[in-house]
């Protein structure tokens, strides 16, 4: 099998989707399945949409596009402000986008005027965390700039914490946006369908609050890939935390001093490293490198230590376990090491459905 490589488990996948769906669902909240990490793969989609994910969430329309080509059936939202420059394809492929600029909305409005179809738009409030969102005391404003453009209708609005600034979605924030939903339906006279609370973060306010207020969506993505949640990153019961597994080749194995010969300098990437002396020690050497996946992100699923990463190689500690070269060794990735590993060409993606080998290339 070609190596490196990720193996995805679609089966694991639509499992956890299915769980979350009917979770989250049982309250009244819909899942907004997010594809991002997997790059809009519509292997996986399917099986988002086979397991009860009405809406697909991606944060490139390029993704998006490919879903639709591939005739995924379902309704695709931009997650990700629209590029100005990409209005054209937005409209085209996108049921909904989410926005935060005026000046983005009238260009949407102008694009669905000359396609001749409306599109939809979730207007993104800032609550704190400073990625997208628009502030609260320009709100107003924008939803009246929204409800007055031809083309442009206004499906809700929503909310981005636990990202940029980590700022925690609590019962406090969630309220804050359910009070701003019901304002904003009294003084425009329309009923809002969506309120998006958040993503993967939210689970625990989820867990612990006896009340949801308005939130009716949540657009989750890590958890349904990795099978946690993203605040203290602790495992959902019933989810499974193994559906996606990085596997890396050993290309030489040999017994080496745990610290170099010579005066230590800068390494390849600027850094100067330090070495803890541990005396002679088994050292294998993978073809997988940090041109390939961001290293820090990887638990090994063996016995053995990552003691540094070049380019093309991690080396490791063996300790114990008896490698030869052409062994694979396999790793658990998070989130970073997932998006990384799957937008990198050199690292071939297998689909598994049971365990069973769907196909595997680059």
């Amino acid at each position: 099998m070609a190596t490196p490589r990720l193996e995805i488990n679609l089966s694991k996948i639509a499992h956890n989707t299915r769980r979350l769906v009917e979770l989250f669902g049982a309250r009244g909240i819909s899942v907004t399945a997010v594809t991002k990490c997997m790059l809009g793969e519509p292997r996986v989609a399917r099986s988002m949409v086979g397991a009860g994910a009405a809406t697909i969430g991606d944060s490139r329309i390029e993704n998006i596009r490919r879903m639709r080509r591939s005739g995924v059936e379902a309704v695709f939202v931009l997650i990700r402000s629209p590029l100005p420059s990409q209005v054209e394809e937005v409209v085209r492929y996108a049921d909904i986008s989410m926005n935060s600029e005026a000046e983005v909305l009238r260009r949407l409005s102008e694009a669905a005027c000359r396609q001749g179809t409306l599109h939809r738009v979730i207007l993104m409030v800032e609550l704190g965390d400073l990625r997208e969102g628009i502030p609260i005391e320009e709100l107003d404003e924008t939803v009246a700039t929204a409800l007055g453009l031809p083309g442009i209708v206004l499906a809700g609005i929503g909310t981005n914490l636990g990202c940029i600034g980590g700022v925690a979605p609590t019962a406090e924030k969630m309220a804050q946006l359910s009070a701003l939903a019901e304002r904003l339906e009294r003084s425009c006279g329309c009923r809002l369908e969506i309120v998006s609370g958040g993503n993967s973060a939210n689970f625990n306010w989820f867990r612990d609050s006896e009340k949801t207020g308005r939130i009716n969506n949540l657009r989750i993505g890590e958890m349904i890939f990795l099978g946690h949640e993203t605040l203290g990153y602790a495992p959902v019961e019933g989810l499974f935390t193994d559906c996606v597994t990085l596997v890396a080749e050993v290309i030489e194995f040999k017994v080496k001093d745990s610290v170099p010969a010579g005066e230590i300098a800068s390494n390849a990437f600027g850094q100067v490293p330090r070495f803890r002396d541990r005396g002679a020690i088994p050292r294998a050497i993978l073809g997988l490198g940090r041109q390939d996946v961001a290293v820090c992100g990887l638990t090994p699923l063996a016995e053995v230590e990552i003691l540094g990463s070049s380019s093309d190689h991690i080396v490791v500690d063996a300790k114990e376990l008896p490698l030869a070269v052409g062994d694979e060794l396999r790793f658990r990735p998070d989130y970073g090491a997932l998006l990384s590993a799957m937008t990198s060409p050199y690292v071939a993606k297998m689909f598994l459905s049971g365990g069973e080998e769907v196909e595997n290339g680059f």
